[in-house]
């Protein structure tokens, strides 16, 4: 009993020093996270944060990585305000991604948002984006513009993406092995390994996943190959080599189906899927060469070069002109100079450079009968566009608080088709397109911490080659124009006390001949809308609750309107919302951070309804997901053991993950094959091993 006694307080002084020590760690890593935000680069004009005029989130490492799959962007980007992510779970057509209302007309991939992985455009000439050779897996840093500072990257209304992967020498040196697996036949294995010597470094990353997929015929497989080798010529001087190679020799495309269908059974195929055997197979390889200099000139001075070939070939999920294929080679260079200065004995910092980027697509196009034979050929083309840019953009601090922004870039894009597919006649043609895009900004820093900010810019965002398709035959469409919008921006963000910090922004959009997509047949086209209007409210917070508990809050609240519009049946759709954006979205994370890695999160997210067609006839309910996932490491001599896992969808909530917009325009509004379902309660767990 004496010993008893006597052990008691000694136990609950172990255990207070245990406590107080998880604590420190605990501080010691978001500290170390907040100095990692403190510079953004994504508006090519590298500032302190609290001297951005414009709506920049970043995301560090341990929230791209701890715990999570890495299979697509939403994973890590979920918590930004004013992004919304669909079609996470259809390898086909790919994740959906949307800011302020741009990106929502996309039946697959990414338009009107600029995708950068290590300064390497993600996102073509005409402003298609392809992202399913992102590699989670290495990214190190995800930066996040939504707003006006984006006309500063071109053919891109909605905002950008800029994404960096790890350098060799930015990692201890070591080998790390991941092994997944989960519900649905989702299994991944991953290797990464980086090492240094002398002014040399490298850094490769190899992946595969293979998944079953939650509906009949959505299975996918997906290889990464993700490899940067740097030389520090001296310090202020690098050269950076970096190779991706994606090969997806399988990503089925289960169908949209119509609402009673999905009630009927959410894991259905259509039956036109199944007999058409839709699906498609990729391979791209990207090679970028890059020179940092900040010795030969005052300044800094960087250029990157790159080079991408895809080869592409998919059956859509219907018959007729619908299998497709393609080679791309996209390459291009990129340059541009910072300086810091003085104008009229005021500090100046200011940003001057060069975009020159090609895209050449050699496209066929095959007819398909109902059985999925073969019948003929409807399309043999090449398809060039060349965007050439000027840009520059500079920071006058007329105090210590107070700096204006003045920003603009002038962009000749033009694109041409030369047809060799002559027995329809020739299509052949070209379009031009010569933009001037500008941006001004002021931002007040209150306190060291505490800033206020407005900008307004314009930008543009001219059709893609798919969208430029012609109703009336092939070639272009000679009706469509590039949309024009107005971004006007009002935010406020800083820290309050020693844990709370806020993002808030405001804005208002004003875009002209708004391109929305409409069905002929089973063939999807576009057309100028008229005006839109976009009204929202943004707002993030990150709460230190203690040196454990931290909650992270995205809020977004918008209303999305069309104007002077009449919709596919011919009705007056003035005054309807716009399809596929909820007005209200809020994601919402709880975690806990204790000693060593051991970490837990509970992730809830609300999306609000929305509307399948321009028509608004099909209104989409909203719904509630709940998700969460832990893990602990565990540390030997110099080796780690880290084990997590996760469920997504707790709650087991009947949701779509996608919603494919005005699609079956021909058919009753009931048999439209608007909606594809998310998965139900899933798991999975892994571990990885650092060596």
């Amino acid at each position: 009993m004496i010993l008893s006694v006597v052990s008691l307080p000694v136990a609950v002084s172990a255990l207070a020093q245990e406590t107080e020590a998880q604590e420190v760690d605990a501080l010691e890593a978001r500290a170390a996270e907040q100095e990692l935000v403190l510079k953004v680069t994504a508006p090519r004009l590298t500032r302190n944060l609290y001297d951005t005029p414009a709506a920049v989130s970043v995301i560090s490492a341990p929230d791209i990585q701890r715990g999570q799959q890495r299979q697509q962007l939403d994973e890590s980007l979920d918590t930004v305000p004013g992004l919304f992510f669909q079609n996470r779970y259809n390898f086909a057509q790919n994740l959906r991604l949307s800011t302020r209302g741009f990106g929502a007309r996309s039946p697959f991939g990414i338009r009107g948002i600029r995708i950068l992985v290590d300064d390497i455009p993600y996102t073509l000439p005409d402003g298609q984006s392809q992202i399913d050779a992102i590699d989670l897996d290495s990214a190190q840093r995800i930066e996040v513009i939504r707003g006006p500072s984006s006309v500063q990257y071109g053919n891109a209304a909605g905002g950008v993406v800029d994404i960096s992967t790890a350098l060799g020498d930015e990692l201890p040196e070591a080998g790390r092995l991941r092994l997944d697996g989960g519900s649905h036949g989702y299994r991944k294995v991953a290797f990464q390994g980086n090492g240094s010597g002398d002014d040399t470094s490298g850094i490769a990353t190899l992946s595969w996943l293979n998944v079953d997929g939650h509906r009949e015929h959505s299975a996918a497989e997906k290889g990464l190959l993700n490899t940067r080798v740097s030389h520090e010529f001296s310090a202020g001087r690098r050269l950076t080599a970096t190779l991706n190679a994606l090969h997806n020799p399988k990503a089925e495309d289960p169908g949209g189906l119509s609402l009673s269908q999905a009630e009927d059974d959410p894991e259905q195929a259509t039956t036109l899927a199944k007999r058409l055997d839709s699906s498609q197979t990729v391979n791209q390889q990207t090679f970028g060469l890059q020179f940092d200099d900040s010795l030969a000139l005052p300044g800094h001075y960087s250029v990157t070069g790159f080079y991408t070939h895809r080869d592409f070939a998919q059956q859509l999920p219907f018959p007729g002109s619908s299998r497709i294929a393609y080679d791309r080679d996209f390459y291009g260079l990129s340059s541009q100079y910072q300086q810091a200065s003085h104008l009229a004995g005021m500090p100046l910092t200011w940003v001057a450079g060069l975009d020159v980027h090609r895209q050449s697509d050699q496209r066929r196009r095959y007819l398909v009968s109902i059985n999925g034979e073969v019948t003929g050929q409807s399309q043999a083309e090449t398809q060039n566009a060349t965007n050439t840019a000027m840009f520059g953009q500079g920071d006058l601090a007329l105090s210590e608080q107070l700096t204006v922004s003045l920003g603009a870039r002038y962009d000749h894009l033009r694109l041409s088709i030369d047809d060799h597919w002559l027995s329809d006649g020739n299509d052949s043609g070209s379009r031009n397109f010569r933009e001037v895009s500008g941006v001004a900004g002021i931002s007040y820093r209150i306190t060291p911490v505490h800033q206020i900010y407005g900008s307004i810019g314009t930008a543009f965002e001219a059709p893609t080659f798919t969208e430029f398709a012609n109703p009336n035959g092939g070639g272009f469409n000679p009706d469509l124009e590039p949309q024009q919008a107005l971004n006007r921006e009002l935010g406020m963000r800083g820290l309050l006390g020693q844990g709370l910090s806020y993002d808030i922004a405001v804005f208002s959009i004003r875009v002209d001949d708004e391109i929305l997509p409409y069905n002929l047949g089973s063939q999807t086209f576009y057309e100028n809308a008229g005006e839109t209007r976009r009204n929202g409210l943004e707002v993030g917070l990150a709460w230190d609750i203690s040196y454990a508990w931290r909650l992270t809050s995205a809020l977004t609240l918008a209303d999305y309107e069309l104007r002077d519009f009449t919709d596919e049946e011919g009705n007056d759709a003035d005054g309807n919302d716009i399809p596929g954006l909820p007005g209200e979205l809020w994601v919402s994370e709880l975690e806990w951070q204790g000693r060593k890695g051991r970490f837990a999160a509970l992730e809830w997210q609300y999306v609000g309804d929305l509307y399948a067609e321009n028509s608004n006839q099909t209104e989409v309910d909203a719904y509630w997901l709940v998700g969460l996932r832990a893990g602990d490491s565990f540390q030997w001599s110099e080796q780690t053991l880290n084990l997590y896992a996760g469920v997504r969808n707790l709650l087991d909530e009947d949701y779509f993950a996608n919603v494919r917009i005005n699609a079956n325009a021909n058919r009753p509004v009931e048999d439209r094959g608007y909606f594809e379902p998310g998965p139900g309660r899933t798991f999975y767990a892994g571990l990885e091993w650092v060596f």
